[in-house]
């Protein structure tokens, strides 16, 4: 039950991590699906490199497993720069952040992962750093007050963020490049779900893969998750010793035993939808009652579980809160 909850949420876990070095591209020809945003960034790599100066600061924002974090690996690999990776939660203290931002070298890549959750002093550094490559840091107190001034050199932050509504506007005004990432056609993921399939070492029929990516909720982590899962049926399906081989049937089997249907639900999705039409008849209801009757953090709700609900016309937010659609009714075997 817990593997088939880590597959709704769509948290990353170390084993996603581990997977995602193996099967993440290192250019942008080789990124699958949001052509728009990749035509944009390539742009700006390629003005960069011939100004020979560190790319704008860039913020991404769109719901978890799009490619976020792949996107900043690649731009760091495009432009020959090193990566220093961190999340907003990870940095407590303002002498943390001063640390990172010190060791920079020229043209490095800062990338912040869950930016909108960095704490309000440590925020307030990032505005000069970003603005001017300087910081000014206040040691001691009162009249033992003293202002230590760093000059940093010139570096690029790329933060990533699932709640942009939640970053402030001060900080969102200081990226010169803002994208948004929506969630991936069908076709584009079961490109990702083939190639992903010959890196891991398992050859996968074309309607096998598309079966997997209509059932992935548009996401790319969520397609790789399933195909892992899948691949665990094949291969017991080949025997000791054979190689494993993906098709449609193995697909159905898995995502039948998985309670993953055909629209990408699971059971906590379907959880989520049952509390809302059952406990309060379909809505409106408020996200903290809707956590807390699911017993989940509201963060999970938000970032996680609805954006795709009302993506695929399950979901609707009205002033008074989230409303069950007509289409989620029949998909839940209710009518009316």
């Amino acid at each position: 039950m817990e593997e088939l909850k880590k597959i709704v949420l769509n948290q990353e876990t170390e084993e996603d991590r581990v997977t995602s070095l193996s099967v993440r591209p290192e250019r942008l020809a080789d990124f699958i699906g949001q052509k728009d945003l990749v035509a944009n960034i390539r742009v700006a790599i390629e003005a960069a490199k011939q100004r020979k100066e560190p790319l704008e600061h860039m913020l991404f924002s769109g719901p978890p497993g799009l490619g976020k974090t792949s996107l900043a690996h690649i731009i760091a690999h495009e432009m020959q720069s090193r990566l220093t990776y961190t999340s907003g939660p990870a940095i407590q203290r303002a002498g943390d952040f001063i640390g990172i931002l010190t060791n920079l070298e020229q043209g490095d890549i800062l990338f912040i992962d869950e930016i909108h959750r960095l704490a309000k002093s440590v925020e307030e550094f990032l505005y000069p750093a970003m603005e001017s490559f300087k910081i000014d840091f206040i040691v001691d107190k009162g009249p033992y007050a003293k202002t230590i001034n760093f000059n940093l050199k010139p570096f690029t932050l790329i933060g990533a963020t699932t709640r942009s509504g939640l970053l402030a506007s001060p900080l969102r005004d200081r990226f010169g490049i803002l994208h948004h990432m929506d969630f991936y056609e069908p076709e584009d993921l079961s490109t990702i779900i083939i190639i992903a399939a010959a890196k891991l070492g398992v050859s996968v029929e074309m309607d096998a893969a598309l079966e997997i990516a209509r059932r992935s909720r548009g996401t790319p982590r969520i397609s790789i998750r399933l195909l892992k899962r899948v691949r665990d049926f094949a291969q017991l399906a080949a025997g000791p010793g054979r190689p494993a081989h993906i098709e449609l049937p193995v697909v159905l089997t898995a995502m039948d035993r998985l309670k993953v249907d055909a629209e990408g639900m699971d059971e906590f999705a379907r959880k989520t939808m049952r509390v809302i039409l059952d406990t309060y008849q379909g809505g409106p209801v408020g996200i903290e009652a809707l956590a807390a009757t699911l017993n989940e953090e509201v963060d999970t709700i938000a970032d996680v579980v609805e954006p795709y609900l009302l993506k695929a016309g399950f979901l609707r937010r009205t002033s008074r809160g989230r409303e069950l659609t007509d289409r989620a009714r029949r998909h839940l075997g209710v009518s009316g």
